[in-house]
């Protein structure tokens, strides 16, 4: 980010769902590029924990804000702050949720593998809470920030970690696929028709037949409109750099640490988004590194 009153161009950063993981690597690679970061997490005590032990490690350039994504006076709250600390420029959106309901037992076992529907066992208040917080916590937190990263002086960057799940090649409905890949007609009220319809559907118990993904469905769902979201602000905000990327197969919370790769790798592909020179790709999907196909 850049802060107009300084005229060294000092650069910002805006991390949520940052108290660990992916989230937290971020954070680190960033300051250590001399970025000042504030670092965000729902739970305050440990985030405060997080911030402070990356502070004591020689990063002395993060602060910590608690933020809620699910809330929207937090997420004003936040918008305030970073307003009054004159900061504009990159957000990065690491949230995750760890609610899918998956049998640890099985998982370690091994037989996630070959997983079907039926380990996945996710109930319908399950679901609206991933939705909640994966699609419209990310909206809320962006739309919210949008009006103080048009401040920045040599372009915001916006970076929203997506997942391998996100591909529309992995929803079986050709209509569904075609509403999210037609940039032309993709809107936020399509977009909440969409998840709305999907929760209904869930909850009746035709997923199947209606052709949505049946593995991990809320949050394939979460994230593939996640990645239409960012078409959608990256066509509207042309002077703006907005893309999302799959980080790779991490080992963190959501998979039990079966992940094959560390944080910190995971971390370096949105890292490297953040730090696009100008004239970058712009509303985008990376897999890890590499841009690939929505």
């Amino acid at each position: 980010m850049d802060n107009q009153t300084n005229t060294s161009t000092h650069k910002y950063a805006v991390v949520t769902g940052a108290n660990k993981g992916i989230g937290l690597a971020i954070v680190q690679q960033l300051a250590i590029e001399g970025i000042t970061v504030v670092l965000t997490a729902r739970n305050e005590e440990s985030g405060t924990e997080a911030a402070l032990t990356l502070t004591k490690s020689g990063l002395p350039n993060i602060v910590f804000h608690q933020l809620d994504v699910q809330d929207s006076a937090s997420v004003e709250t936040l918008a305030g702050f970073v307003n009054n600390a004159g900061a504009s420029g990159v957000e990065v959106d690491a949230e995750g949720l760890k609610s899918l309901n998956i049998d640890s037992a099985t998982w370690l076992s091994g037989n996630a593998t070959n997983m079907v529907q039926g380990l996945m066992r996710q109930t319908y208040e399950k679901a609206k809470e991933c939705i909640d917080t994966n699609y419209y916590g990310c909206v809320r937190v962006t739309e919210a920030l949008l009006p103080l990263l048009q401040l920045s002086i040599s372009g915001a960057r916006i970076v929203i970690v997506s997942s391998l799940r996100s591909e529309l090649k992995r929803i079986p409905n050709e209509q569904i696929r075609k509403s999210l890949g037609d940039l032309d007609t993709l809107s936020l009220e399509k977009l909440d028709e969409m998840l709305q319809t999907f929760l209904r559907d869930l909850k009746e118990g035709v997923l199947v037949a209606n052709g949505w993904p049946t593995m991990v469905p809320a949050y394939s769902i979460s994230k593939a409109t996640v990645n239409a979201y960012t078409r959608i602000v990256a066509k509207k905000y042309k002077e703006m750099c907005i893309n999302c990327v799959h980080p790779g197969f991490v080992a963190t919370d959501l998979n039990l640490h079966t992940g094959t790769m560390t944080v910190d790798e995971g971390a370096r592909s949105p890292v490297l988004l953040a730090l696009l020179p100008d004239g970058s790709p712009s509303g985008c999907y990376f897999d890890q590194t590499q841009m690939a196909e929505f």
